[in-house]
Order: structure tokens, then C-alpha cells, then sequence
């Protein structure tokens, strides 16, 4: 999980963290994504972990100060 950024995920991998930071259901996520971060320590079953949702809210904030 050290070094990774935001940047270095693609899309669906973003888009699935994001998905489930607002509670939605792992089964409208694209399973390989899901695949990648768990291997990554990103998800633990279908829940984030803390490193997601720091890595995500990092994310964020450089959108909205950009």
C-alpha cells in the first residue's frame, strides 16, 4: 500500500472506491477492480480501509483546492 496515489488507480478502481465510501453495495463495483484492491490492502471484504479512505480524501481535497 506505500506509495501508492490516486493516480496511480485507474477509473474503475477509482470509481469503486468511491462507490463504496457512500455505502453502496460491492455488487455494482467492477469485480476486477475490487480484485486489485483487495490485493492491494485497499478493501478488506467490501468495506475500505482506513488507507482507502485517507487516499480518497486526500484525492479530494487537491480537486477542490486545484
Amino acid at each position: 500500500m506505500d506509495g501508492i496515489s490516486w493516480r496511480d488507480l485507474d477509473t474503475n478502481e477509482q470509481r469503486a472506491i468511491a462507490t463504496l465510501a457512500l455505502g453502496i453495495s460491492s455488487d455494482f463495483c467492477d469485480p476486477v477492480a475490487l480484485l486489485t484492491l483487495r490485493r492491494i490492502g485497499l478493501i478488506r471484504g467490501s468495506r475500505l480501509t482506513l488507507e482507502a479512505e485517507q487516499l480518497l480524501s486526500v484525492a479530494v481535497r487537491r480537486e477542490f483546492a486545484a
